[in-house]
């Protein structure tokens, strides 16, 4: 039996057509504040970088940090 843990950072976006776009980055350093990650997303939307099908990031939309927690109960012998 493990128990492990993950964050994810998932910055989402608005693109031209007004959709949703989400760019998830794995386990953030600790202590990241959210002046830093919008400061990461307005450089990704003046940079261009991204093109989704519904055109270019336009907009910064939500910005979350989800943690899982996982207990593994049973793996079978080999």
């Amino acid at each position: 039996m493990a128990i492990t843990t993950k964050k994810v950072l998932k910055m989402t976006f608005s693109n031209a057509a007004g959709k949703a776009v989400t760019i998830s980055l794995n386990e953030p350093k600790e202590g990241i504040t959210v002046a830093e990650i919008q400061s990461v997303m307005d450089q990704i939307i003046a940079k261009d970088i991204f093109f989704t099908s519904g055109g270019g990031l336009m907009s910064k939309k939500d910005i979350k940090i989800v943690g899982t927690t996982t207990e593994d109960l049973y793996d079978q012998p080999q």
